[in-house]
């Protein structure tokens, strides 16, 4: 029997969404993580200073219509040289904790080798002024910046490449281990395989049908071949894990083809990274997804890949409202209209963030802990004002009631250790360039300003609040 794991089948209409939702009188547990985070490729710019080579998003921008506003992550929000800038507003937002990713080819160049002195420096700057502020630093070792070095070799489709990884996880935990506790070895590794190698949406670009299959194994087995090398060297105090973004899947009908779609679908998206990650399996229905698949799974991989964690990270946006169709998996994702949108299509609808949440404990036995390292909501229309801040309402309703809907999970006894905002700062979206903007902190990409906005003032004051219940308890 084929398991549906964070998967809604049935079509509801529509989802419950109050607008009375509040967590002003929510006390979340004592030592509950709150944070917000970045990456590198996204942030950082200087991407040709102090030894960094190109990565595959160097090069995929600069080719022609491949983002959508001409743009490439140079210098995208300057933070290679802003950066006490950004940890001062990291200071002044409260948070307890700073997730951030490692550009792969500012530390080492060609993946390969000897680490550049330069690049690593930069990042133990960094790390050093984030505890000197009490801001715990969780390092994201692969956020999709692959140096370009090793796409000439054939990139996440070369299983070499997972071995690279490995190497380059130890060195950067021999570097910063004695200060960076907690681990985060992938970001999204369904982005990566899919929209990289897949659909060729994002870099780098190649539109290998079945082949990315490929690129989906070798992934989970770089995580897989780096977890007992971080832990080897960061010891038994070290927090490690990996990052998955998660949908909860609904049919948009109760049609057979329907219901068909949405299953082959939460597996394509879902369970082919939960599985192997969680039970040491690929799919049941894995033949369905990727009938003409190469097979480059050997003898042990799934073994390794299904290595103990400390925390499983859950990057969560919106469920996908799933119909029969031409796309992959034979499965059509249509667009929300029961619901608020933002401009990404995104749909606030936070009740279905709890029950993924709940189906994960259902069909997992044995769940690590969970921590949400990215939630948060895209944005066109956000310019600097001159009277206040931006008045960012949608925002602050999203952040609001997805936290309500964690706290109600907490309730409910599942295991949930952090949170993580998505993002500080608006950024350099990928494939949309700067058009969509995620911060807390608004961003002049002409002047490099930094504007809190009303979101930036609403988080802090709730993180406010939950320090002075517990100081009052």
């Amino acid at each position: 029997m084929i398991t549906a794991s964070v998967v809604i089948y049935a079509r509801r209409d529509p989802i419950p969404h109050s607008r009375e939702s509040t967590v002003s009188n929510v006390v979340f547990p004592a030592g509950f993580t709150f944070g917000t985070a970045t990456s590198a490729y996204q942030i950082e710019g200087a991407v040709a200073e102090d030894g960094r080579a190109p990565s595959i998003w160097d090069t995929f921008s600069a080719i022609p219509g491949k983002v959508a506003t001409g743009e490439s992550g140079d210098p995208a929000c300057d933070h290679y040289h802003r950066w006490p800038e950004d940890v001062a507003l990291l200071s002044e937002l409260g948070v307890s904790a700073y997730r951030f990713s490692i550009a792969w080819p500012r530390v080492q160049p060609t993946g390969d080798g000897a680490l550049n002195p330069a690049g690593v420096d930069f990042y133990s700057r960094l790390v050093d002024a984030l505890l000197e502020r009490g801001i715990t630093p969780w390092v994201t070792l692969y956020h999709w910046d692959l140096p370009q070095a090793l796409q000439d070799k054939g990139g996440w489709i070369n299983r070499d490449t997972a071995y690279r990884f490995a190497e380059y996880a130890g060195l950067m935990a021999e570097r910063l281990g004695d200060r960076v506790r907690h681990w985060i070895t992938l970001n999204e590794p369904f982005v990566s395989a899919t929209a990289g190698y897949q659909t060729g949406r994002h870099a780098p670009g190649e539109r290998l049908g079945d082949g990315a299959f490929a690129a989906t194994h070798h992934l989970l087995l770089s995580h897989g071949l780096a977890v007992p090398v971080l832990r080897e060297r960061l010891g038994s105090s070290a927090q490690v894990g990996i990052t998955l973004d998660l949908s909860g899947v609904v049919a948009a009908s109760d049609s057979t083809a329907d219901q068909e779609a949405a299953r082959r679908y939460d597996a394509w998206k879902n369970r082919i990274y939960t599985d192997p990650v969680l039970r040491g399996e690929y799919p049941k229905d894995l033949d369905e997804v990727f009938p003409q698949r190469p097979d480059p799974v050997r003898d042990g991989d799934l073994e390794l890949i299904a290595a103990p964690l400390d925390f499983l990270g859950i990057n969560y946006y919106t469920p996908k409202l799933v119909a029969a169709g031409d796309g992959p998996a034979g499965a059509d994702v249509l667009p929300w209209r029961d619901h608020p949108v933002d401009d990404m299509g995104f749909a606030d609808a936070p009740e279905t963030f709890g029950e993924l949440l709940r189906r994960l404990v259902a069909d997992y036995p044995g769940l690590p802990p969970l921590v949400i390292t990215e939630n948060g909501v895209g944005l066109r229309s956000e310019p600097a004002t001159t009277d206040g801040p931006i008045a960012d309402t949608a925002r602050v309703r999203y952040l609001e009631g997805h936290l309500r809907t964690l706290a109600d999970a907490i309730a409910d006894g599942i295991d949930i250790q952090g949170y993580f905002c998505w993002s500080l700062l608006d950024n350099f979206e990928w494939a949309h360039g700067t058009a969509v903007r995620f911060g807390l902190v608004h961003v002049d990409f002409t002047t490099q300003r930094r504007t809190p906005k009303a979101s930036f003032a609403w988080y802090r004051d709730f993180l406010r609040a939950q320090r002075a219940q517990h100081a009052d308890a």
